[in-house]
């Protein structure tokens, strides 16, 4: 077993394809593979599961991932303090729902970060892809939301995958509208004021399914109803087309108060939001800094942490 085997390993999880792994290491594909398959001969084990959609890791090949990454943590601590050479890239990868606090936070942590070089991603998309992307280890942390009305689905597909979920959070749903609607004025809401309007929500994929909507409250039926896949163009149909969404209610300086506000929904209804990790890996450090932040977020904006 070597430091570079190890260093392939942790490159082909990130860039989540061997070929994609091998242009980053600038080595051969066959190369890659071979070394990999070296180093599963060598331990007994298999890494990796090779299928026609790619690659994917398997319950050993995780565990050892955790292993790799802390035998390569170590070793920059060392040439750091012996060699003076630079300290590995600081990496951090999330995969979130649309949540504007999420972004703040996650930029509250790359300006904490004293480092002349780091490698972060966040990902803004779909709940199942969030879990699939948690479950592979392609993120390290995922954002999502549970409810009284799709919680036992989203426990037992995290259950299933071997992820825990960590409550950050407890929130009545808010409906996002324009200033310019006339129920802006309104101090609460009910679906059945929002019926004249174009119901707005986030597309769920193929396996689109009401237990993976990023709404936790719907309209039983509309007649005007829209599909996005970006926040951006969440925010400009409400602002353009008197269209409205239900989310958290948390805003930021992304979100333009001038044009948009938001209402809270009267429902019995509430939202828990919290993270997603994977069991069989321990968050890096950036990782840990970013769910500091991301706490410090939430409590910014006035809401009881959960403990």
């Amino acid at each position: 077993m070597t430091l570079l085997q190890l260093k392939y390993i942790v490159k082909i999880v990130e860039c989540g394809s061997m070929n994609e792994a091998s242009h980053e290491l600038y080595i051969s594909q066959p190369a890659l593979s071979s070394a990999v398959k070296e180093l599963e001969n060598e331990l007994g084990v298999e890494i990796f599961t090779r299928h026609s959609q790619g690659i994917s890791l398997t319950v050993d090949g995780a565990e050892f991932l955790t292993y790799a990454r802390q035998v390569l943590d170590q070793v920059d601590l060392m040439d750091k303090r012996y060699q003076q050479t630079k300290p590995r890239k600081q990496l951090c990868r999330v995969s979130t729902q649309h949540y504007m606090f999420a972004v703040e936070a996650f930029v509250e942590m790359i300006s904490s970060i004293e480092s002349e070089e780091y490698e972060f991603t966040i990902r803004e998309t779909q709940t199942k892809d969030i879990i699939d992307q948690v479950s592979s280890l392609r993120s390290e942390i995922g954002i999502i939301y549970q409810s009284g009305f799709n919680s036992r689905i989203i426990s037992k597909l995290l259950r299933e995958k071997h992820l825990a979920f960590h409550p950050l959070f407890r929130c009545q749903p808010h409906v996002f509208i324009s200033r310019n609607n006339p129920l802006a004025a309104r101090q609460e809401l009910t679906m059945e004021d929002l019926e004249p309007y174009p119901f707005l929500q986030y597309e769920q994929g193929n396996e689109g399914s009401f237990y993976f909507a990023e709404e936790p409250v719907w309209p039983d039926y509309s007649s005007k109803q829209i599909t996005v896949s970006d926040r951006a163009t969440m925010l400009n149909f409400i602002v353009g087309l008197n269209a409205y969404t239900v989310c958290t209610g948390i805003d930021n300086e992304d979100l333009n108060t001038e044009k948009i506000t938001t209402i809270p929904l009267r429902s019995e209804e509430t939202m828990l939001l919290g993270w997603i990790s994977n069991e069989r890996a321990k968050p890096s450090q950036a990782a840990q800094l970013y769910l500091g932040k991301l706490r410090e977020v939430i409590a910014h904006h006035g809401y009881d942490l959960i403990d």
